[in-house]
């Protein structure tokens, strides 16, 4: 791992951005998988601010979160750093401890205007981490849409971030994160048909069944993502009216994928691969391109920083972006690394579903260190904080569909049920995830490769899985809602203690 600075410098400004800081307008959407946008292939979604920002700057072909789950991924996000360097911050319904430096934070510190609607960082609570404020920013809240679309969300972020316009100081950079609730559950069922959708045109993934009541749901997923797309192109008018579109980096991208079974929540790429594209007129080259090297949303942190002329604290071990920008890229981008840790608390204990990925252009490997447990979740609901089987999976038709028809029990079986501690897939020949080759004599090699290959970057960037010390994601304090009332995160005994040690 590559040594940075110990404490921010002000680097001078290059003359890829050189001038005036740029301003950062940083759009996530809840729960978006890659597929889910017309730039990205998808028949039936209409995103035309995702397709604009793709044309006019870059899109990310190879993009993962570094947590297939909200509070954990926006950790990384906003620290750059992987999730298991991030200590309670590796799990969801947690904290953010203050000693981990965020981009919005050091921008702050540099001068910049700070601020957030809609899904910053979250869920958590950030008291019992030492943070008074949400660390995507100060909060711009209150204004509602003049006409509700069925089943969408009310809250107009495009106002909001208009207000944030409004009060900011002119001349000044600024650093906005615009973080819809959508596509997040529950939708509005039957939404999509009603506004004139075509379930036929819908491309289902080959681990769901084929039904009307799978293709319906996937339209409803529509619906709140097409909200998200049209909050953020409101956003891009406010900037264009501004004359400051130029020099505004814009991100859009989701943090991690749909809330459905092997999705959200796992490390399938369903799960993990998102959604990114990125503009910013005057700093990147040969806008217009397509980006095939992999990147993990961590990266984001560094290159805001670095973009700004901000050297990143040693504490970040992500990548910057800024060579991609250029069209310079000064080393290769062959893999992304995504980590799970606790979910939403599903099995006795309180205990979760450990595990770590690495996924090149060819394959996806997956190290399970814990595969006596319930992946999803445990099957009865009394395990569970939100008193739901399976509960790591959001409650959906598709979920229900799955569970309770035994001629999809095959398909069941791949979402619910017990997996193996190693998983390997072959991307080309496989892209859903389903056929593990991991035991295959022909693949040995290839398993063995990126086993090391895995190892090696948690090895490198101190996963306590792997180089020992304190493992304490089943323990840390959960603060999530609990509809089971009987359900607690267990305190560790004194001799499991001893051996955390």
């Amino acid at each position: 791992m590559k040594l940075r600075w110990m404490f921010p410098v002000v680097l001078a400004v290059s003359s890829v951005f050189a001038g005036q800081r740029p301003n950062i307008l940083f759009c996530i959407s809840d729960d978006q998988s890659y597929a889910h946008a017309g730039a990205n292939g998808d028949p039936v979604v209409q995103t035309p601010a995702f397709d604009r920002v793709a044309k006019s700057g870059l899109r990310f072909e190879h993009a993962f979160c570094d947590a297939p789950t909200c509070g954990p991924s926006r950790s990384a996000i906003l620290t750059g750093q992987s999730i298991w360097r991030l200590e309670e911050a590796g799990n969801i319904h947690s904290t953010l401890p203050a000693k981990f430096d965020t981009y919005a934070g050091l921008l702050q510190d540099a001068g910049y205007s700070i601020g957030y609607t809609g899904k910053g960082w979250s869920p958590g609570k950030l008291e019992p981490g030492g943070r008074t404020e949400n660390p995507a920013g100060l909060e711009h809240v209150g204004k509602k849409l003049k006409t509700r679309i069925q089943g969408i969300s009310d809250k107009d972020y495009a106002a909001n971030f208009e207000d944030f316009l409004v009060s900011h100081p002119e001349g000044k950079p600024f650093c906005f994160w615009l973080g819809t609730h959508e596509p997040h559950r529950a939708y509005k069922q039957g939404a999509g048909i009603a506004a004139g959708k075509d379930p036929s045109k819908v491309i289902v993934p080959p681990f769901f069944p084929d039904n009307d009541i799978v293709r319906s749901d996937i339209l409803d997923y529509y619906m709140e993502v097409e909200h998200y797309d049209r909050m953020v192109g409101r956003a891009i008018q406010s900037l264009e009216k501004r004359g400051l579109l130029d020099n505004t980096i814009v991100v859009m991208t989701s943090d991690h994928g749909m809330p459905f079974p092997r999705g959200k929540a796992s490390l399938y790429d369903q799960g993990t691969r998102v959604p990114l594209a990125i503009s910013w007129p005057t700093g990147i080259k040969k806008p217009g391109r397509t980006v095939k090297s992999f990147v993990n949303l961590s990266d984001l942190s560094p290159t805001f920083l670095e973009a700004a002329g901000i050297a990143p604290p040693e504490m970040m071990s992500a990548r910057s972006l800024m060579d991609v920008f250029a069209d310079k890229e000064t080393e290769e981008r062959p893999a992304a690394f995504i980590a799970m840790e606790r979910h939403d608390g599903c099995r006795a204990g309180g205990k979760g579903y450990p595990c770590r990925a690495i996924r090149t252009k060819d394959y996806l490997y997956i190290h399970n260190f814990e595969p006596s447990r319930w992946p999803s979740g445990s099957p009865d609901a009394g395990d569970c904080a939100r008193a739901i089987p399976y509960g790591e999976i959001d409650s959906s038709p598709t979920k229900s569909f799955l569970m309770e028809n035994p001629e999809v029990a095959h398909l069941a079986k791949l979402s619910f049920g017990f997996r193996p501690a190693e998983e390997l897939y072959e991307i080309k020949s496989d892209p859903g995830n389903i056929t593990n080759l991991a035991n295959s004599p022909k693949h040995a090699k290839t398993l063995q490769k990126m086993r090391k290959q895995l190892f090696d970057h948690l090895a490198e960037t101190k996963d306590p899985r792997v180089v020992g010390g304190k493992v304490m994601w089943d323990y840390y304090p959960y603060y999530g809602g609990m509809k089971n009332k009987n359900w607690a995160v267990d305190k560790p005994p004194m001799e499991e203690l001893k051996e955390l040690e």
